[in-house]
């Protein structure tokens, strides 16, 4: 038997062009006002989860608009102003900590979007087709009738959804920012509330937040530690 040759595999990462492409096939379907929907704040310990809807016109000039994710600081602060005056409408939604802890986060990122979107409506630029960063539809209606397109990485495909995502990004960070200053030493300014050995070892020296989800390791590991304690001073009090 002749010796098999051993075959190294290498996954191939794809790299995704931000372009119209989703954009262009929604209006070849008949759409007209077709909003890019993100989120951003999944993952944080601390905070709420935020959601951008954008509208954009379809001549827009957007060259470099990315994945929020890809950007640097001063080129997401540069999109986001050219994104808001660009713009034929645009809506900012938070969905706070005591929502995300009730009916978890995939749910509350969700919700963030879908209020984003009735936003959009309220102002009288109520959207007919959602393409929408993820695999997760909205629920959102109207009495037209309102497409929704979900798009796997779609901030990195698609330019009214990266639009969404800057938007909703430098949202955020600023509201961290002015969170720090409420919440000193938990280095909110710097990690926006993600999970860092900064952030996780002030959690052990100062112990949680009204702010911090309850429902996250390693807040939530603490917090029972906290209650117990308590549980044992009044037990300790009554006695």
């Amino acid at each position: 038997m002749a010796p098999r040759a051993a075959v190294k595999q290498q996954s191939v990462e794809c790299e995704w062009v931000c372009s119209w492409q989703f954009e262009r096939h929604a209006r070849a379907e008949g759409s007209l006002r077709i909003a890019g929907v993100d989120e951003v704040g999944r993952g944080p310990l601390f905070g709420p989860v935020v959601a951008a809807a954008v509208i954009l016109p379809h001549d827009a000039d957007l060259e470099g608009l990315n994945d929020s994710k890809k950007l640097c600081e001063a080129d997401r602060e540069r999109f986001d102003t050219l994104v808001r005056q660009t713009a034929l409408a645009w809506a900012v939604a938070e969905v706070d900590v005591r929502t995300i802890d009730r009916i978890n986060i995939l749910q509350a990122s969700r919700l963030a979007m879908k209020i984003a979107v009735e936003s959009l409506s309220r102002a009288g630029w109520e959207p007919d087709h959602l393409l929408i960063d993820g695999n997760q539809k909205i629920d959102f209606c109207t009495a037209s009738g309102c497409r929704q397109t979900t798009i796997v990485q779609g901030d990195a495909r698609s330019f009214s959804i990266a639009a969404a995502s800057v938007v909703a990004k430098v949202h955020r960070d600023r509201l961290l920012c002015e969170l720090d200053e409420q919440y000193p030493g938990y280095g909110l300014a710097h990690n926006k509330g993600y999970s860092t050995p900064e952030h996780k070892e002030a959690l052990l020296r100062l112990g949680i937040t009204e702010m911090h989800r309850r429902s996250f390791a390693p807040v939530a590991e603490l917090f029972e530690v906290e209650v117990e304690r308590i549980d044992l001073e009044v037990s300790l009090f009554e006695e």
